[in-house]
C-alpha cells in the first residue's frame, strides 16, 4: 500500500499581494509533491493563508475597509497566482475559518488545563511589525533594536503567556538525536545548527494573547473573552487544523484515522529562512510536543532561501517587489516554473529576468524543443509517422550502435537513480539535470547519425529505424521527468508522441514506474510536432 506523504508550506500572510518569494515557495512544494505522485505516493498537499494579526488590522483600517474584507480581496490574489502557476494543492487553509478556530481555541484550553499556559504582566520595548516584545539580546552591536523589527515602542500590559522554557531541553535533546539518526529536523545542515543555537538561548516565554483593546482581529482565548490569540500561534496551528486534527484526543495515538494517514514522520513543511528562529523551528516543534505528539511525528522542516535583487532582499517598503503576475504574463507559467526550480534549495537567489530568459531558450527552446520538433519531423519524413523497435544485437558493431546500447541501458538506470537521488535530497534543480543530460545526449546523437544519410541507404534501414526509436523513447521518458516541474511541457510531449491520449492533461498520466526502457510499442505511430517551447524574443538589455 503507498505510504502518505504530507507536504505543506508556510502559510502565506495577507497583509500584501503575492511577490516572487511566494511564488518561489508553492513551486517547490508542488514540484516535491508531484515527484511523490508520480513514484505512486498518496499526497496530502496544504497551503493557504494567513489573515490575523494587527498588521492586518492596521492595513485594513488604513485602507477605509473591514478587516475580514481587506484579507478577502488579498487572499483571492494568492488563490489566482496558484492557478496561474499549476500549483496543485489538496487542502486549502484559511485562518478566519469556523473550523481552524475551533482548533485552535481547543489546543489553548487543553494547555491552558494543563499549568501550560498562564498570566503576567510584561514591560518592556515591542515591534509592531513582529508583533512581539523584544528584549536585550534583539539589540545591535550599538545598543539599539536594528531595523528588521521596524517601529519599536515600550509597552506595559497584562498577557497570557506559553512555557517555551519548559521544552527547552527537550528539543535541544530531539535536535540531537534527529542528527545522530542523519534525519536532521532540518534541511539543510547549517540551518540545523542556526536552530540549535537559538534554542541555547532560549531565555523567556511566549506571550500568546494580545489584549483586545488594542487588537480584536483574531481569535478570542477561550478561557478569556478580553484577549485575542497571538497571530503565530493562531497561524502555525493550520498544519494540523486543515489536516483534521481532534483537540479532544489524549494523544497522537487517539487521533482520527484520517489525520494519523497525513500526518506522520515523513511530514515536510517548506518554509523560508526568516520564519525557522523563533517561530517554526522553536515556538511550533514545543507547541507539538506540548500537546502530545511523539518525537517520531515531528515534521522535517525544509528551509529556503530569499531572492534577492541586485544583491539586496526583496521588501515592499523598498520598493523592489517582482510581480509573478506580470512575468507569468510576459513569458508563461512554465517559463517561470523553470527558472524558480534553478535555484539551489537553501541558498540565496538574485533575481535576473535575463537569466530567465536565457535559461528557457538554451535548455528547453533550443535543446529539448528542437529535439522533440526534429525528432517527429523525421519520424514523419522517413517513416510515415511510424516507429519500429529494433533488437541492437542484430546490428553491425558501430559508434552509433554502441551509444545506442549505452544509452538504452546503463546511463538510462544511472540517469533514473541520479533522478531519484536528488529528489530525496530536496534538489529539483539537480534533478533536472538527467531529463536535460537525455535531450543534450539525443541530440548528439542526431548529429552522429545523421538520420538524414541513412534514409538513402537500403542497408541502413535497421539502424535507422534503431535511432528514431531511441529518439522516441528517451522523448518519453524525457516527460515523465520533466512533469513535476514543467508539468504542461510533460503533457505536451505525450500528446505530440500521441501516448497515453484518454489521460491527456490529467497527472495520473505520468508514473516513475514508466521509465523502464521500450514501453513505446513496435509500428506506434507518433503526432505531427507542434512547436512545445517557442523562442523568447526579447528587446536588448532585458
Amino acid at each position: 500500500m503507498p505510504k502518505t506523504f504530507f507536504i505543506t508550506t508556510a502559510i502565506d500572510y495577507t497583509n500584501s499581494p503575492p511577490h516572487i518569494g511566494h511564488a518561489y515557495e508553492k513551486v517547490l512544494a508542488d514540484v516535491i509533491a508531484r515527484y511523490h505522485r508520480l513514484k505512486g505516493d498518496n499526497v496530502f498537499f496544504l497551503t493557504g493563508v494567513d489573515q490575523h494579526g494587527q498588521k492586518v488590522q492596521q492595513s485594513a483600517a488604513k485602507a477605509g475597509v473591514p478587516p475580514a474584507e481587506f484579507v478577502k480581496e488579498i487572499t483571492q490574489k494568492f488563490v489566482d497566482l496558484w492557478k496561474k502557476l499549476d500549483v496543485k494543492y489538496d487542502e486549502w487553509a484559511e485562518t478566519t475559518s469556523e473550523r481552524h478556530k475551533k482548533v485552535v481555541q481547543g489546543i489553548l484550553q487543553r494547555l491552558f488545563d494543563a499549568g501550560q499556559i498562564y498570566k503576567d504582566k510584561q514591560a518592556g520595548y515591542y515591534s509592531v511589525r513582529q508583533e512581539q516584545f523584544l528584549t536585550d539580546k534583539e539589540r545591535g552591536p550599538d545598543g539599539e533594536f536594528g531595523p528588521e523589527w521596524g517601529q519599536v515602542e515600550f509597552r506595559e500590559e497584562e498577557n497570557y503567556y506559553f512555557k517555551l522554557q519548559q521544552h527547552k531541553q527537550w528539543l535541544l535533546d530531539l535536535i540531537d538525536e534527529r542528527t545522530k539518526e542523519k534525519r536532521p529536523l532540518v534541511i539543510p545542515d547549517f540551518r540545523q545548527t542556526e536552530l540549535r543555537n537559538a534554542v541555547e538561548k532560549l531565555s523567556a516565554d511566549l506571550c500568546i494573547s494580545r489584549p483586545k483593546s488594542r487588537l480584536n482581529w483574531g481569535i478570542e482565548l477561550p478561557f478569556d473573552k478580553d484577549f485575542v490569540n497571538y497571530v503565530w500561534f493562531d497561524a502555525l496551528t493550520n498544519y494540523i487544523s486543515f489536516a483534521g486534527y481532534d483537540p479532544k484526543a489524549e494523544n497522537y495515538k487517539e487521533q482520527p484515522p484520517e489525520f494519523r494517514d497525513r500526518w506522520s514522520k515523513d511530514t515536510l513543511q517548506i518554509i523560508g529562512k526568516d520564519i525557522l528562529v523563533p517561530a517554526h523551528g522553536i515556538y511550533w516543534l514545543i507547541m507539538l510536543h506540548a500537546i502530545g505528539f511523539p518525537d517520531d511525528q515531528m515534521p522535517q522542516l525544509l528551509v529556503h532561501g530569499w531572492w534577492n535583487l541586485g544583491g539586496a532582499k526583496m521588501s515592499k517598503s523598498a520598493g523592489n517587489v517582482i510581480d509573478p503576475f506580470v512575468l507569468i504574463d510576459k513569458y508563461g507559467a512554465e517559463a517561470l516554473r523553470y527558472y524558480l526550480m534553478s535555484v539551489v534549495t537553501g541558498q540565496d537567489a538574485d533575481f535576473r529576468e535575463g537569466f530567465l530568459v536565457s535559461e528557457f531558450n538554451l535548455d528547453l527552446a533550443n535543446t529539448l524543443g528542437n529535439l522533440v520538433n526534429r525528432t517527429l519531423n523525421m519520424i514523419h519524413r522517413f517513416r510515415n509517422g511510424k516507429i519500429k523497435s529494433i533488437d541492437l544485437a542484430m546490428l553491425a558493431q558501430s559508434e552509433v550502435v554502441t551509444r545506442l546500447r549505452t544509452w538504452s541501458e546503463g546511463e538510462l538506470e544511472n540517469g533514473r537513480t541520479f533522478y531519484m537521488d536528488k529528489f530525496a535530497q530536496f534538489r529539483p534543480s539537480n534533478a533536472l539535470s538527467a531529463p536535460l543530460a537525455r535531450a543534450l545526449a539525443c541530440n548528439e546523437l542526431v548529429e552522429i547519425s545523421a538520420p538524414w544519410n541513412l534514409a538513402k541507404d537500403k542497408e541502413q534501414e535497421e539502424l535507422l529505424d534503431a535511432v528514431l526509436y531511441h529518439l522516441a523513447e528517451s522523448l518519453r521518458v524525457i516527460a515523465i521527468w520533466i512533469s513535476p516541474v514543467l508539468p504542461r511541457g510533460a503533457h505536451g510531449i505525450f500528446d505530440q508522441l500521441n501516448w497515453k491520449m484518454e489521460l491527456s492533461g490529467k497527472e495520473e498520466r505520468f508514473s516513475l514506474a514508466d521509465t523502464g526502457w521500450g514501453r513505446l510499442p513496435d509500428g506506434h505511430v507518433v503526432g505531427k510536432p507542434v512547436p512545445l517551447f517557442p523562442r523568447i524574443e526579447i528587446d536588448e538589455g532585458v
